[in-house]
């Protein structure tokens, strides 16, 4: 279910709130082999499915670290949507740990906390969140990150 809130006001009285949890997305070798293309990384260990059962310690392909972080803009709108600024851009990363594998044919979340709302000159306002990927069934995390945004009003 996706928490809606109004301006940087509203962003505020959430700080310290577990937002949610996006649905469940399966990460299929088709987009991990477009991820590769676009990015150049064709490491065998995704894009080898053959090679990765054989040779591989995770049993079989995995995703890229960086394709499980790229999807927070398209999981993130599930969580929250953000009414009454002008705009929204990506500032930045703080922390960011890839601590287990997606692997190929599983499916993966996202769930956010509101860390911090620290308001800016201008009207605007730097929001920080923890961002936590998550394989349907494993222990760990897969990934792990300070996202930044800032928004205008």
């Amino acid at each position: 279910m996706t928490t809606n809130v109004n301006g940087i006001a509203g962003l505020t009285e959430l700080v310290g709130s577990h937002l949610g949890y996006s649905d469940w997305l399966e990460i299929t070798q088709e987009r991990v082999n477009t991820f590769a293309d676009a990015t150049g990384d064709h490491q065998w260990i995704h894009v080898d499915p053959e090679r990765a059962a054989a040779e591989s310690p995770f049993g079989g392909p995995i995703a890229h670290g960086y394709l499980t972080l790229s999807l927070g803009p398209a999981l993130m709108p599930q969580i929250l949507s953000v009414s009454g600024v002008t705009m929204g851009v990506n500032y930045g990363l703080g922390k960011v740990r890839f601590v287990s594998p997606v692997p190929v044919g599983s499916r993966l979340r996202l769930g956010a906390v509101l860390d911090e709302v620290r308001p800016l000159d201008g009207g605007w306002a730097q929001i920080h969140m923890t961002f936590t990927f998550e394989v349907e069934g494993a222990e760990k995390p897969a990934c792990v990150a300070e996202i930044i945004f800032r928004y205008a009003e």
